[in-house]
């Protein structure tokens, strides 16, 4: 045993010895290279601006599994957070990196709790759809992807780190949250606006960016597979002369710089993001936002900038009921919000804040414990939008065709263990989109809408219960 547990000890100063030395994957971040991806299929038009009320560009950038307070001792991060407003109450809504993702942009992570393959069905909406309904252009941005549109699970080029060495695996599927809906990735025109850094530079040099961008770095530029260290020196190489670049960064660009989870899982889901750019006001650059936010605020405070409609989801989340949760005994369950506006677009907007702190604030470092239609041990099927929602933008829920907007949260059936039955769940996995490039089709309709799978159908016989009742055990709801 004490063999064993020097090994461990050792492992931290073996890692370090041969983590691989940053490298510059192109001369600069608008300058194409074979290390970005594939070739670029030409810029983007570009678009006509439609003027948000504190911004008109929305920018998210997203690193990989770091503590807070890793970050927030690093000397890059903490120059970056001179220049804008540290939000040092920010939390990830799971564990681990994908569902955070599928999150950020359609308001739930469906239960999900691995980073597998999933197709979620094309009923189910997304901030695309939100966008595209007042005309606000956007894209997707992956550095080291092959082609546009490329929905294959991962894909391994060529080793710039150590030519010497063999092909690595750069890019991966779970880091490109909307390729993973299928109401994106079935639609040619949508999935071909999941672009790579070629085109990135295209677009800066066309001065053809969109208004809303989803921007991810390869898994070493991330800190995935390196260190917080590796991911600064990226931040130094490709967004520090892109702040001073005004076709990225004008005084109309709000930029969110956020990681997807916290290393460590035994404490709260806390991580460290930034606002940067030119919409940040001069006076509150260099502060520190202490209001509690979610990766749900950044699609709440877009809701609030553009008056955009809402997903009826964790976006339009006002509380977050605990149950079974002694962590929450003697405090006030309903007053704990996923969805609060960045405070500089909710002063501008008139948005009100919940003011949540201390005990109030909801564990989100769980995982696993969430009945979903992507967890196989509790599965139920995808519920209908909660319509009655009202979100930050002041807009009606998108409902998409084909949704039962009778199957609410409320009316959920027992949850299922799958696993047990030696099933997966309806939305796992797609033969189309292992490596083949292309954008697969819509996987059907799954509990929403549409024909049930045999999973949906023996759930079904289970019989309707109470929410609480459907959902014993789970630490936190979120309605």
């Amino acid at each position: 045993m004490m063999q064993l547990l020097n090994f461990a000890l050792l492992l931290p100063a073996v890692y370090a010895a041969q983590a691989p030395a940053f490298v510059k994957p192109a001369p600069g971040p608008t300058v194409a290279s074979p290390n970005n991806g594939g070739p670029s299929d030409g810029s983007l038009p570009k678009p006509t601006v439609v003027q948000g009320k504190q911004f008109d560009r929305f920018i998210q950038i997203w690193l990989e599994n770091t503590d807070f307070e890793s970050a927030n001792s690093t000397a890059t991060f903490a120059n970056l957070a001179k220049q804008g407003i540290l939000l040092d109450q920010f939390y990830a809504v799971t564990h681990p990196s994908e569902p955070n993702y599928v999150a950020a942009v359609g308001g739930d992570f469906w239960g999900m709790a691995d980073d597998n393959l999933y197709n979620i069905p094309s009923n189910i909406s997304t901030v695309v759809d939100l966008l595209e309904a007042k005309n606000i252009s956007w894209a997707s941005y992956q550095e080291t992807m092959p082609t546009d549109g490329y929905a294959g699970f991962n894909f391994t080029s060529p080793n710039y780190l150590n030519t010497s060495a063999p092909a690595y695996t750069y890019y991966v599927r779970k880091h490109n949250p909307l390729i993973i809906y299928d109401s994106v990735a079935g639609v040619p025109a949508r999935a071909k606006l999941h672009r790579n850094f070629n085109d990135f530079a295209a677009d800066v040099n066309a001065s053809a960016l969109p208004q809303w961008l989803f921007v991810t770095p390869n898994l070493v530029d991330d800190a995935h597979d390196t260190t917080i260290d590796f991911a600064a020196q990226w931040l130094d190489y490709w967004l520090a002369p892109l702040l001073n670049d005004t076709r990225f960064n004008d005084n109309r660009t709000l930029i969110l710089l956020t990681f997807d989870e916290t290393e460590t899982y035994t404490v709260n889901n806390r991580v460290f993001t930034l606002l940067l750019g030119g919409a940040v006001p001069d006076n509150l650059r260099g502060t520190v936002d202490s209001t509690y936010y979610s990766h749900y605020s950044a699609l709440s405070s877009v809701q609030a900038n553009w008056g955009l409609d809402s997903l009826g989801r964790g976006d339009t989340n006002k509380y977050v009921f605990a149950l079974l949760s002694s962590s929450f005994a003697g405090t006030d369950v309903e007053s704990r919000t996923m969805s609060n506006v960045f405070a500089a677009v909710a002063a501008v907007t008139g948005y009100q804040n919940v003011n949540i702190t201390g005990a109030a604030i909801p564990l989100t470092n769980l995982t696993g414990t969430i009945p979903g239609p992507l967890n196989p041990n509790q599965f139920v099927p995808f519920s209908a939008p909660n319509t009655s929602a009202v979100g930050a933008g002041g807009g009606p829920v998108f409902v998409a065709p084909g949704v039962n907007t009778n199957l609410t949260i409320d009316k959920m059936p027992a949850p299922v263990n799958l696993t047990a039955a030696n099933e997966t769940v309806p939305a796992a996995g797609a033969a189309n989109a292992s490596a083949s490039g292309s954008a697969p089709g819509p996987s059907g309709s799954a509990g929403a809408g549409g024909k049930s799978s045999s999973a949906e159908r023996r759930v079904e016989r289970v019989g309707v219960v109470g929410a609480v009742g459907a959902l014993v055990g789970v630490v936190a709801l979120f309605v």
